[in-house]
């Protein structure tokens, strides 16, 4: 053999014990570019969208552009519209075989994309870094009006009012305007409450933008947090989708300093051909999926679990009790807490409660009643220092929540659950601009008589509103009474005296009992607000035998200010 032939048969050899080539794996159809002049297109196959330095300007989707010509397009903004992130860069941070993670970047933090190959829409999250102390931060679309006619939330579904209507109307409040038949336009009607929502967002015959938010612990707030959700933007158009994943619309207070690392999210946001069922199944399976698996934050992926039983010192289970998993020995309302993450629950008819996929670290537990079998208690419950570890289940096991001998009571008019519901005008949506005003000046209730549906959601009209109750006895052992006026909300600019027996005990009003005003009456809420509980002394003396009153007399207004009503109690002392 040749000295040829050798080479050719080592040549053989040596390529029938090579491996074979590994194929390439094929580069995402998601894609960033980078137009120059702080100008980005992101995507992928089936949308995409031109970011500028502060917004994205256009949104191409099935043929045409979703933004249009006027409306302001996406962008991530604080304390309301005074100050609009500014992305300085724009880089893939991460990728898969069909995904891309984009992460734009401004002093205050990144906000990612995460775009899949076959996905209308994107995951999006935003990471702190130098946010300064807020109220609000949100995250919006301002989108153009044919595509998006409608807008939907849980508890509203429909077309949002046109533009024509605004320029014929009279502008009385903060977007508020009032038509010529007496009725009113305001965005504030397509509140609702945020850890009920679903789906919700903007559509029309042929697009729909939805946001999917499951999990909601980066959300500020308890079970009661309202938020404003879609509207119209009154001076374009635009079909406005927010994303207020930090807010204080309803609230008294609640300004927050947050840590570097803290992060919202991850949420869907979703594009789809305006079917709601479409929106629905995508959410159930969001939900299904949330905590995210795809999402490699260490911190995210920390998780474990708290449990227990709340029982009243009564013997009673707090059957339905309204939980709330919070900050630590905190001074402040479960409504105004904001700065961590947050739970929510409510308890079995056993008072068991369980709460999965809660992030590692110390947290207090609130609780509260929420009507039904506990409807009279009056009292919180509060325990701090509860701990959570990665992948270990807390178990609190049996809870003792301290309440007011239910055999005190002399009378009490609606549940203690933090809302209006069951009172006259209450619902049936829970915002209406302008309802309080429908309310009565003068209102006689008469304890045995009268119903909670006789007594009405809120007060502001000048006048009185008389409880009439009768004594048979006055225990000899009891010291006085207290009387509870529990609100749902309060609005500053109307005052008002409390009687008992034609002898004032108190005041309703920002001045005397230190109330700070929340944003409920006037922006319609008819249900909730920020809850306070005031309590008062009733001297002995002060009750007869027989007959007795209690009035709570209006004696200044403001138009669409007041409070909305929780529950009135009276008991022995």
């Amino acid at each position: 053999m040749g000295l040829f032939q050798l080479a050719g048969v080592a040549a053989l050899a040596l390529c029938a014990s090579a491996a074979p080539a590994e194929p390439r794996a094929p580069k995402p159809k998601s894609f960033l570019k980078d137009l120059g002049n702080s100008t980005w297109v992101i995507g992928n196959g089936i949308w995409n969208m031109t970011q500028g330095r502060q917004y994205g300007v256009k949104l191409w989707y099935k043929g045409k552009d979703r933004v249009g010509p006027t409306a302001t397009g996406h962008y991530v903004s604080y304390n309301g519209a005074a100050s609009d992130l500014n992305w300085t860069s724009a880089a893939i941070a991460d990728s898969g075989k069909d995904w891309i993670n984009i992460k734009f970047t401004a002093k205050e933090g990144d906000f990612h994309w995460v775009i899949h190959d076959d996905l209308a829409g994107a995951y999006q999250y935003f990471v702190n870094h130098a946010l300064p102390t807020l109220g609000e931060f949100r995250t919006l679309w301002r989108l153009d009006n044919v595509s998006f006619p409608n807008g939907h939330t849980n508890v509203k579904d429909g077309q949002l009012p046109p533009l024509s209507e605004y320029a014929a109307a009279t502008n009385v409040q903060d977007e508020t305007w009032q038509k010529a038949d007496g009725t009113f336009l305001t965005k504030y009607d397509w509140s609702a409450f945020v850890r009920d929502q679903t789906y919700y967002g903007v559509y029309g015959d042929e697009v729909g933008s939805w946001y999917i938010n499951p999990g909601k612990d980066y959300y500020n707030g308890d079970h009661l947090k309202q938020e404003l959700m879609v509207h119209r933007e009154s001076k374009t158009g635009d079909a406005v989708q927010l994303n207020m994943i930090h807010g204080t619309h309803y609230l008294a207070r609640s300004s927050d300093n947050f840590t570097d690392g803290k992060t919202w999210g991850p949420w869907l946001w979703y594009l789809n051909d305006g079917n709601k069922a479409d929106a629905d199944n995508r959410w159930k399976k969001e939900d299904k999926s949330w905590p995210y698996e795809w999402f490699k934050d260490a911190a995210y992926q920390s998780r474990g679990s708290v449990s227990g039983k709340l029982v009243l010192s009564d013997g009673r289970p707090a059957s339905g009790a309204a939980v709330f998993l919070g900050d630590s020995n905190s001074a402040l309302s479960a409504a105004d807490q904001g700065k961590d993450y947050y739970y929510t629950a409510y308890a079995d008819k056993q008072g068991r409660f369980t709460i999965e996929n809660v992030r590692t670290g110390t947290y207090g537990l609130y609780a509260w009643g929420n009507g039904g079998n506990i409807a009279d208690v009056k009292t919180s419950f509060v325990q701090n220092d509860v701990v959570v570890s990665k992948r270990k289940k807390t178990d609190l096991k049996s809870l003792k929540w301290t309440v007011t001998d239910k055999s005190k009571s002399i009378f009490q008019i609606g549940d203690f659950d933090r809302t209006s519901r069951g009172f006259a005008l209450s619902g049936p949506t829970p915002f209406e601009h302008g309802r309080i005003a429908k309310t009565p000046g003068n209102l006689t209730y008469t304890v045995g008589k009268s119903h909670s549906s006789d007594w009405y959601f809120g007060q502001s009209n000048l006048g009185v509103w008389s409880i009439n109750f009768n004594l048979k006895s006055i225990p000899e052992s009891a010291t006085g009474a207290k009387l509870y006026t529990s609100l749902a909300g309060f609005s500053s600019g109307t005052k008002s005296n409390i009687l008992v027996n034609n002898e004032k005990i108190g005041n309703i009003s920002s001045n005397a009992v230190l109330l700070v005003s929340s944003q409920d009456t006037y922006r319609g809420a008819t249900q909730a607000g920020e809850w306070r509980n005031l309590q008062w002394d009733v001297k002995k003396e002060l009750l007869k035998v027989g007959e007795n009153k209690l009035d709570i007399a209006v004696t200044e207004s403001t138009k669409w200010r007041g409070w909305l009503w929780d529950s009135v109690a009276l008991e022995w002392v």
